[in-house]
């Protein structure tokens, strides 16, 4: 990165300001600067730049062509610079800019992405960059300014804050052609004699199915399985086609649940599931993008 000396700098509003103003008086007058100071300043310059900028009369002051060539540039400058803390006032007051957001795969795309819809059409200004990713992701090293985790927060450095949204629920699901082939289930025991499609994880193991015991505690049991999946869209697929019985979060089967695809078996069963959290670097949130985005997704994502 290059660096620039503050002599650099020095000079440089007093020349510009004699420059438009025609004289070192008017530029003095304007900057709350003496005469002399002005003249000085501009000295000091011609004299590090090796170069004389102004043609000097007692009635005028012009500048030289090696003046025109560094006005110019000056000009550019300060114009940049204007221009630039224009743009930072801005965003101090209006949502502007990219967005980086981490999202699980199925909950963004059929919960996350509705909402953001309806934020990007309220806020033109705002980029939102969409990672989409079943993995921990590491805010920090990706550069991710909101995450939505499914999980909860877990361990949390104090360089991140996060708000809690609630937990997803889990209920067995089946498809009416299944039910009509088979006996619908009354237990959970009577699950043994049912096909069952279950999520599987990287490392070949299946998750075990959670439920609500009749003492009110939470069991656990690992299911015969007729089929695995490691995605839980591709496990509701193959409960639609009249497969087998899953248990599968309630955002993810809504729509399915309410056009009659598939239908709830066990509710007395049935129980909470992971936390939902949004999580984001504490510095980040204090920009006006990042916070209407987290105040969008905190009011209006619905898990359940």
């Amino acid at each position: 990165m290059t660096t620039f000396p503050n002599e650099r700098l020095k000079g440089i509003v007093p020349f510009v300001c004699a420059a438009d103003a025609g004289s070192f008086t008017a530029a003095a007058q304007q900057l709350n600067l003496t005469s002399s100071a002005v003249s000085k300043s501009i000295g000091r310059l011609e004299q590090r730049l090796g170069v004389v900028l102004f043609e000097r009369t007692t009635r005028s002051l012009s500048l030289t062509d090696a003046g025109h060539a560094f006005y110019a540039t000056c000009t550019n400058i300060l114009g940049e610079l204007a221009e630039t803390e224009a743009a930072l006032a801005a965003q101090k007051r209006e949502p502007v800019g990219t967005v980086r957001i981490a999202l699980p795969a199925s909950f963004g795309r059929l919960c996350v992405v509705p909402v953001l819809l309806r934020f990007a059409a309220q806020y033109p200004e705002v980029r939102p960059h969409l990672l989409f990713a079943d993995r921990f992701v590491d805010l920090a090293d990706e550069g991710v300014d909101l995450a939505v985790r499914i999980g909860g927060p877990q361990d949390l450095p104090s360089s991140l804050a996060h708000h809690a949204m609630g937990h997803e629920r889990l209920i067995f699901c089946a498809a009416p052609a299944y039910l009509e082939r088979n006996r619908a289930p009354l237990t959970i025991d009577d699950l043994e004699r049912h096909d069952c499609i279950v999520y599987g994880r990287p490392d070949g193991t299946q998750s075990a199915w959670s439920y609500i015991q009749a003492d009110g505690h939470i069991g656990q049991r690992v299911v015969r399985s007729r089929i695995v999946a490691g995605d839980a869209e591709a496990q509701l697929a193959f409960v639609r086609a009249g497969l087998g019985i899953a248990q599968l979060a309630t955002w993810l089967v809504r729509d399915d649940l309410k056009a009659g695809r598939v239908v709830e078996i066990l509710a007395d069963a049935a129980t909470d599931g992971l936390p939902l959290s949004l999580i984001w670097p504490v510095a980040r949130r204090r920009t006006p993008k990042i916070d209407v985005l987290a105040q969008t997704l905190e009011a209006h994502l619905q898990i359940r």
